[in-house]
């Protein structure tokens, strides 16, 4: 009886492994995870002192499109550190970015309308698009282009009177991908001329690597009316549990998004944008050491991955690898599930971020550097072993 009370809208989203996988690593204590994408080290100080300065005074709801303070500290930094022309009354505060990105496609597209999706991309992109009606349109993301975004291919995708927006992620979860001002700037082309929206997830833009710079397609000349802006506190301040993310765009979406928040979640907890306040004050060598040590522990991930026959593309941002196991000729989720079974490690199958995942597994590091070599020293051994099946 209770099958029928369930939405079609449901009961058709795609089924996900990373819940049992998560959950699997939590009650395994030998099982090293790789899987999440969840920073490995603590908040700022002045973030937890925060916490306990202002536990007794933050019970009550914040404004639906958040704190003042933390909106006026939140557009000082877009314009000082993302080349962004903001303004705090074109800020809104969200209970982390995947917020941000649910309502700000709730305000802008109605349902059968298109919206351009990476493939491989961010597990929620494409649920999100189907929960609300939408049309999910992916745009491949291919091995043979080296992961990068190729704006002819977006170009073509474009369905006059359906499409309504892209999803652009910079850098990339799953690839560690970072867009190039070049691919930007056509991107900007594509939306300017096609008067389409761009929704851009930046939620790892602190974490670039070698000669890679994190550029906001908000910050080119032309496009600003034509993007809305994610950005986050989860990975940058290592504050995944406190749901702060925020939102930068044009003052008629911003203003809907302050509408439709209400409905949603009213607001962010208040107590965690008070902390995300003193979080932006945070010395950049706090945030310079995580780099650091995520670039340490991506380069050698990569070399040893690459022994074992799991090529795949050197990192440029974010803190995750995608290794191809074709070589191995499984399906992405019986190789994850016999590293789990035989190594002891848990990853996401390539399945998990769009039909073009097949063929990968994602790999996160942003877990300790020990933990990361024993998980490697069980990887190659598990290796050798499928290898054979």
């Amino acid at each position: 009886m209770l099958r029928d009370i369930i939405s079609k809208r449901e009961s058709e989203l795609p089924p996900s492994v990373i819940g049992n996988l998560l959950k699997t690593a939590a009650e395994n204590k030998n099982i090293i995870s790789l899987g999440p994408g969840e920073p490995d080290f603590l908040p700022p100080s002045g973030v937890i002192a925060s916490l306990k300065r202002n536990a007794s005074k933050a019970t009550h709801y914040a404004p639906p499109e958040g704190v003042k303070a933390l909106r006026a500290a939140v557009a000082k930094k877009l314009r000082s550190e993302n080349s962004i022309r903001a303004d705090a009354d074109n800020v809104i505060i969200t209970n982390g970015s995947n917020e941000s990105i649910m309502i700000a496609l709730m305000c802008t597209i109605d349902p059968g309308e298109e919206v351009l999706v990476p493939d491989p991309g961010f597990m929620d992109y494409r649920p999100v698009v189907e929960i609300l009606n939408g049309f999910p349109a992916p745009y491949r993301i291919s091995e043979d282009e080296n992961f990068e975004v190729n704006p002819g291919m977006i170009k073509e995708a474009v369905n006059p009177g359906k499409t309504k927006a892209i999803i652009l992620n910079t850098p990339a979860n799953p690839t560690g991908k970072v867009l190039k001002k070049k691919t930007l700037e056509e991107l900007a082309d594509i939306a300017v001329d096609n008067n389409l929206l761009i929704i851009s997830d930046e939620a790892y833009e602190k974490f670039v690597y070698g000669k890679s710079k994190h550029i906001s397609i908000a910050s080119l000349n032309g496009v600003q009316e034509n993007v809305v802006t994610l950005q986050s506190f989860s990975k940058t301040y290592a504050m995944t549990g406190f749901r702060v993310g925020y939102s930068y765009g044009p003052g008629k979406i911003i203003e809907a998004m302050k509408k439709v928040h209400v409905y949603t979640s009213i607001s962010a907890p208040t107590l965690s944008q008070m902390a995300a306040i003193e979080a932006l004050k945070t010395k950049k060598s706090y945030i310079e050491k995580a780099r650091r040590d995520y670039e340490k522990r991506g380069s050698f991930l990569h070399q040893r991955l690459g022994e074992m026959g799991l090529g795949c593309v050197v990192p440029e941002g974010a803190f995750y690898l995608f290794p191809s196991i074709k070589n191995f000729k499984l399906g992405s989720e019986k190789f994850a599930q016999l590293m789990m079974d035989k190594a002891k490690v848990a990853m996401l199958p390539g399945t998990e971020f769009g039909r073009y995942g097949e063929g990968f597994v994602r790999l996160s590091y942003a877990t300790a550097y020990e933990k990361i070599i024993e998980a490697a020293d069980r990887m190659e051994k598990a290796a050798k072993n499928i290898s054979r099946l």
